[in-house]
């Protein structure tokens, strides 16, 4: 079978100005007046520093300016933090802040930032200024207690204790922080009929399974290992469906925004939302690197297909470069802004990084 390909990054170098990355766009044009959200750049640096690393071994042609992107980021990031180690969440675009101080999320997704690009950044300089980053953020990290935003800050840390081994008594501390609560209410919600740590099924769903899994490998602790299954599990057998009676092919249909999923009730099909299928492709994959169950790869393959065409109204959403923001009882959203552009990318970048292990070309 043919791999996955690298997707370009064009369109989230347009949506990027010397000051961090554009929240919204007017179909793919970028639109100025939202400004910028730090949750966005947080992931963002994600996929440059992918894409800056690569372009680095020289064995793909990608933007001469992934090198810009990652800097631009992680000034970015670092202007946003405050004394206390926790961060601003909106900018204007008049690079004025616009809060005293984000929102949890915005927390999480920066210490996730930072602590991939601890781990992964290619210049040792970017790597130092994300380390100093991650290591004033760690009183902010205990201070989290939204289940999402422990989710998020736990899978940047799991990144930094890679990198770190000399920080490794205080970074196993925080992350078994970050991630008992989540097991905990695991084991308070779940019952037979609903293996899930909440009453209500929300948005980016699968992260809180990938953290379960990607931080309990990281502690040795099987009790996280096997809550962040039994949770991917159950999510999977609430989002996959066959494509029409008697149809051999499944579709992704994520929760969506328009009611999600209360336990006891029907889960939404009105607003799905791209970060979604990008949680999915993360939290297979990690599946699949705890259990080597290829079955994970096929759940993989079918998130990522949400965007190519494999959903409930047979929509193409992701050109090479961009996404558009969602998925409407109308049809796709046309706007392309910042969080689905970045979710589409980790999503095909996630799976390009594994074209060797025989999953299927994209389409």
């Amino acid at each position: 079978m043919s791999a996955y390909r690298w997707p370009s990054l064009e369109h989230l170098v347009a949506m990027t100005d010397d000051v961090g990355v554009l929240q919204h766009a007017i179909f793919d044009v970028p639109n100025r007046t939202c400004g910028y959200c730090t949750d966005d750049v947080g992931r963002a640096l994600i996929v440059a520093c992918d894409a800056a690393g690569r372009a680095g071994l020289g064995t793909e042609e990608l933007p001469a300016d992934a090198a810009r992107l990652v800097s631009t980021y992680l000034a970015f990031l670092h202007d946003a933090q405050l004394s206390d180690g926790s961060f601003h969440g909106f900018m204007g675009y008049d690079r004025r802040w616009q809060d005293l101080r984000g929102a949890q999320d915005a927390i999480g997704r920066a210490v996730w930032g930072v602590g991939y690009a601890e781990q992964n950044a290619p210049r040792e300089s970017w790597r130092a200024v994300a380390g100093r980053m991650r290591r004033n953020a760690l009183d902010a990290v205990r201070g989290l207690t939204y289940v999402r935003s422990r989710a998020y800050a736990a899978l940047g840390l799991v990144h930094a204790l890679e990198a770190r081994p000399d920080d490794e008594l205080e970074l196993r501390a925080v992350l078994g922080a970050a991630l008992e609560p989540i097991a905990d209410a695991y084991d308070a919600h779940a019952s037979p009929d609903w293996t899930w740590c909440e009453d209500v099924m929300t948005y980016d769903n699968p992260r809180l399974c990938e953290a379960l899994l990607r931080g309990g490998a990281a502690l040795g602790n099987q009790r996280f290992v096997d809550a962040g299954l039994a949770m991917l599990a159950f999510y999977v057998a609430a989002t996959i469906e066959n494509d029409g009676p008697g149809s051999a092919h499944t579709l992704f249909v994520p929760v969506g925004s328009d009611g999600w999923y209360p336990r006891g009730g029907e889960k939404s099909r009105r607003g799905q939302q791209p970060l979604e299928a990008a949680a999915l492709v993360d939290a297979a994959l990690a599946a699949l690197d705890v259990t080597g169950d290829a079955r994970w790869r096929e759940v993989a393959e079918t998130a990522h297909g949400w965007y190519t065409g494999r959903n409930t109204h047979h929509a193409v959403l992701a050109t090479e470069s961009g996404c558009r923001d969602g998925l409407d009882d109308g049809g796709p959203n046309a706007n392309m802004g910042a969080e689905s552009t970045i979710c589409y990318l980790m999503s095909a970048i996630a799976l390009a990084n594994r074209s060797s292990t025989s999953l299927h070309a994209v389409r």
